[in-house]
């Protein structure tokens, strides 16, 4: 873990242009954008999925569907707790460490979901599932600006 550990380092990009001029090469870009695309559209789908699947997760809980209504809510209060929190925590991590953990933990968390036994349980996974999303989110665009600032190639961050 202190290998992770490091203070206000310049991180060095690998897979740069032969022109040297700071540029990715193009395939590593593409790359690049897609795997943040897939990050991002991971994060929305975790958190909005679930309420256009609400009368089957009532049925399913043997609940109602105002109950499951707290599952949502619950991934809410995880994004607000966890987002400061990883804020400040994550100062410390590479950028690119910091959103490979922050995605790793998103997706066990959704597996726990996706596994638990009972109510009170999915309820509790959920507001773990939703602890890295608040950093995660700014991570992302963090990584989108950066890449398309290298790139060049002007585009425009969702949000």
């Amino acid at each position: 873990m202190a290998r992770f550990l490091v203070i206000r380092r310049k991180y060095k990009e690998g897979a740069m242009n032969a022109a040297t001029d700071g540029r990715p090469a193009a395939r590593v870009a593409i790359l690049i954008e897609l795997a943040l695309a897939v990050g991002g559209f991971a994060i929305g789908t975790g958190e909005f999925a679930i309420m256009g699947l609400m009368p089957n997760v009532a049925q399913a809980l043997g609940v109602g569907e105002t109950q499951v209504g707290h599952l949502i809510s619950a991934y809410a209060l995880g994004v607000v707790v966890g987002a400061p929190l990883i804020a400040v925590f994550g100062a410390y991590l590479y950028r690119r460490h910091l959103l490979l953990l922050l995605m790793a933990f998103f997706a066990i968390g959704n597996f726990a979901s996706a596994m638990a036994p009972g109510y009170a349980s999915l309820m509790l996974f959920r507001f773990i599932s939703g602890l890295p999303h608040g950093a995660t989110s700014g991570s992302l665009r963090w990584w989108q600006r950066r890449w398309c600032r290298r790139t060049s190639v002007p585009r425009r961050s969702a949000g």
